[in-house]
Parts: C-alpha cells; structure tokens; sequence
C-alpha cells in the first residue's frame, strides 16, 4: 500500500506527482508566477525556530483546542478547496468524514467536487462553508441561503480573488474546467492509467454546487467590483460565524474587525494569487499585535509538518488549516493516505510540545527568527509555561 510509504508531506507528494496526470498535478502543486513567493515563505517558515524548555512534566498532552463555541480533537482542520476529487475519487467525502472522527472543522469550496448539503451531513456538522463574490450577485444569495438551510453555521468569504492569479504551470498543461482533452492532455491521461482509469469509472468531476436552477459558475470571472458594501450585505444576511479569508494587510484586519466579522484566516491562498505577496507567516504576527490578543485569528499557507502548526501557533494563530498536505495524501492513498498524513502531523505536533515543555496550546509556543533573516527575535504571544 502506498500509504506505506508516507512518512512526511514531501513523500505524499512525490507520489502524487507519479500517480497524476501532469496537468492535474500542476494544478494542485502550482502557484502564481514562478512560485518565487511560495518558495519563499516556506523558507521564511523554515527560519522560524522554536524555543524548547526541559524538565517539564509533559507525560499527558492533548491537541484540543476550541474553535467558536465547539471543541476540535486536533489543532488543525482543512482549508477549502475547490475540485478536490481531482486526487481521487470521493476525496471530498473522505475529508468530511475525517472532520466528523475528529470533530475538525472541514472547508466545502464554493467549487466542490460535491454538493454543499452532502458534505455537511457527512461531516456530522464539522463544515464551512466557503464561497467567492460572483459578478451575479443572485447566485451568491442563493448559495448562502442553500448553506443556511443546509445547517452550516461558519461561512468563509475568501476575498483575495478579485481576479485569478495568474498560474503558468497550469497554463502549460491547458488546464480548463471542465476538461478540454486536446492531444496533448489525452498523451498525459495515457500515460497515468490508475487515475485515468479510476476517473473514468467514477465520472469526472463536476463543480457540484452549480447547474440547472443553481446557476453557473465561471472561474475565471472577475470579481473586481467586489468592496465593503457587498461584504456588509454579506454580513447582514449571515446570521452565523463569518470568517474572512486571504487577509495579508494589517490596516484590512482592523477594518474587518470593526465590520462584524467573527474571525479572520490569514493566507496567501497557497501562493496561488501574488507571487509578491507578503509572507503570511510573517504577516500573521502584525495582525495579531494589531488587533489584540482576544480576536480569533485563523491560518493557512505553507504548513508543511506538525512544526509549522506549532510556529503558526507562536506567531499567534488560534488555529490552523491544512492544504496541499491533504490534496498529496490523498492522491498518493485515498483515504488511507489521509489517515496516514493526519497521524503524522497529529503525532509531528505531540512530539513537538513534549519538546517545547507544553500540554496543550493553550501555552503557546516561543519562536525566534535568526538575525540573518532581518528579523530580530519575534515576541513571544505566549511562552511554554503558560
């Protein structure tokens, strides 16, 4: 079994590289531009260290932590996601099911693989749901009505796609939804037969949540007429918990805190948007010194291993989300992969805490950045005993 084989995220990842097609594969693994700003903000994640403490009883350590008015098994849950069938069939299943064993909160993206009402049930609850603006703005009521009905209680509004960044490796490959099979891509499809085959048993997957009476989504559609007023509407027709994500500008943060938004998720969308954009572990700390210590502050971009969720943690993140590590995992094994990688970071981050002197995060761990970086040692939103 391939899941054998998965002992970090690189090792998902070199075997989803070999079991996808290429124009797959550079989707789920590219970024905007070259990748320069992706490349980088792992090595500024790298740099970060973390100060370990001896001597501490940490025999019973627990990774729980409570996200809004729930408690979740793991400090860490899945960011959105659009088409992540893509990695195997079911994917999007396999994910729900895996926040309703841990009570984990799960990202449904407004382009999923599967219908917002399934994916719910099957997450017994433990789902948000996420949407983009639309230049129809019909269609965004009705998909917030939908989750409204659905039961969902946290809606995401991902703001940092006011046009799809530019991504040339997904360029390269022709990568169209739906698929547009030129020779080139029929070559690719050929030479992954175990996926191919698998795609077509099960159906290629479709954007779930669009169609018929639901209406169309297009995604390369500009969403620059998008500003303050259309996320008050937003917010005046929420009646949940309203999270903003793909916030980088600590002036944003503030305004959006002062707008009635519940709690704000700190990304870069993976590096997919601006190859220039701001590191967002860096980027992480402002906005905590600037809105205070009590606002709910949630991250994603670049988490690689269980120690990156405990910098992210240090640099003042009430909790974390997973990306690309789940899409690898999930192509390299399907739902044994998934298991695999969730035992990994969830065992990466236990150790982690032995080592650091902690029991649970509610210590927060005490990072440092080297003085090579440009940055001197980074104050400490907590320290190891409390």
């Amino acid at each position: 079994m391939f899941d054998r084989q998965i002992h970090s995220c690189e090792d998902a990842r070199r075997l989803a590289r070999r079991r996808l097609p290429r124009m797959v594969f550079d989707y789920m693994d590219g970024a905007a531009g070259e990748g320069f700003g992706e490349k980088q903000n792992r090595r500024v994640m790298q740099d970060i260290r973390l100060q370990p403490a001896v001597l501490v009883n940490v025999e019973h350590r627990s990774l729980a932590v409570s996200v809004f008015d729930h408690q979740s098994h793991r400090p860490f849950g899945v960011t959105p996601m659009g088409m992540c069938n893509l990695a195997c069939p079911g994917a999007d299943l396999m994910l729900a099911r895996q926040a309703a064993r841990f009570q984990s909160p799960v990202g449904v993206s407004t382009v999923a693989s599967t219908p917002l009402e399934t994916m719910i049930e099957t997450a017994e609850g433990h789902a948000w749901f996420q949407f983009y603006f639309s230049g129809d703005g019909r269609v965004v009521n009705r998909l917030i009505d939908r989750a409204q009905v659905a039961g969902y209680r946290t809606l995401v509004v991902t703001l940092d796609v006011a046009e799809v960044g530019r991504r040339p490796r997904e360029l390269r490959r022709g990568f169209k939804m739906p698929f547009r099979i030129g020779v080139p891509q029929f070559i690719d499809f050929a030479l992954h037969p175990g996926w191919s085959m698998s795609t077509l048993v099960n159906g290629r997957p479709e954007m779930a949540n669009f169609g018929g009476p639901h209406g169309e989504f297009d995604r390369t559609e500009t969403r620059a007429r998008a500003d303050w007023d259309d996320l008050d509407r937003i917010r005046q027709q929420w009646k949940g918990n309203l999270v903003v994500k793909g916030v980088l500008n600590t002036s944003d943060a503030i305004r959006l805190k002062a707008a009635g938004v519940d709690a704000i998720q700190v990304s870069s969308h993976g590096g997919r948007q601006l190859d220039a954009a701001p590191y967002p572990i860096l980027a992480l700390r402002e906005i905590r010194a600037a809105v205070g210590n009590d606002y709910p502050l949630f991250f994603d971009s670049g988490i690689r291993g269980g120690e990156d969720v405990l910098k992210a943690y240090a640099m003042g993140a009430n909790f974390v989300f997973l990306g690309r590590s789940m899409l690898y995992s999930l192509a390299a094994g399907g739902q044994s992969g998934l298991q695999k990688m969730w035992d990994i970071f969830s065992d990466e981050i236990s150790i982690g805490m032995a080592q650091l002197g902690m029991t649970s995060l509610q210590q927060r761990p005490q990072a440092l950045l080297p003085r090579h970086t440009g940055y001197d040692r980074v104050a400490a939103t907590g320290s190891a005993d409390g």
